[in-house]
């Protein structure tokens, strides 16, 4: 087998049978990102707990690229703080830029099945659907009044 035939397969695998498409009670974090270009609409939802990713899940529809990648980017930051879990997504970001040094796309495992997808522009933005809607809940709720709640933000 190939190594784009196995890519294929992790891709396949992850967008057939998701490990984290379902919902989330007691989830401390939700947003709902969209990639109009394609149709991709998922809501994200995150549970942490003294600073780390305890649990994650993701609901919606979207093409096999988009619910693929926010599988595979779930299974990675499940059990890392925001801190390793945006470590992560920049290095998603670089490697769909081309630009990842090689130690960055090892740091993705699964993930970096989709390194191709820099090869397709008009697919960019259902690879990365997932990780840009994780970055924005950290980012809001970051904006987020003090103490609006202490769960989601901890202290940097």
């Amino acid at each position: 087998m190939d190594t784009k035939e196995l890519y294929r397969e992790i891709l396949n695998e992850h967008n057939i049978n998701p490990n984290h498409k379902k919902d989330l009670e007691g989830s401390t974090i939700s947003l709902n990102g969209i990639n109009p270009s394609c149709g991709d609409n998922i809501t994200l939802n995150l549970k942490v707990s003294d600073g780390i990713i305890t649990d994650g899940s993701f609901t919606g529809s979207g093409c096999a690229i988009s619910q693929a990648s926010v599988d595979m980017m779930l299974d990675l930051v499940i059990g890392k703080t925001e801190k390793e879990a945006l470590e992560l997504s920049e290095n998603f970001m670089q490697m769909i830029k081309g630009s990842a040094t090689e130690q960055q796309i090892e740091s993705l495992d699964e993930a970096a099945s989709l390194q191709d997808i820099s090869k397709m522009p008009a697919r960019v933005k259902c690879a990365v659907l997932g990780w840009r809607t994780m970055k924005e809940c950290f980012d809001k709720n970051k904006d987020s009044a003090p103490g609006t709640n202490p769960e989601c933000c901890p202290s940097h």
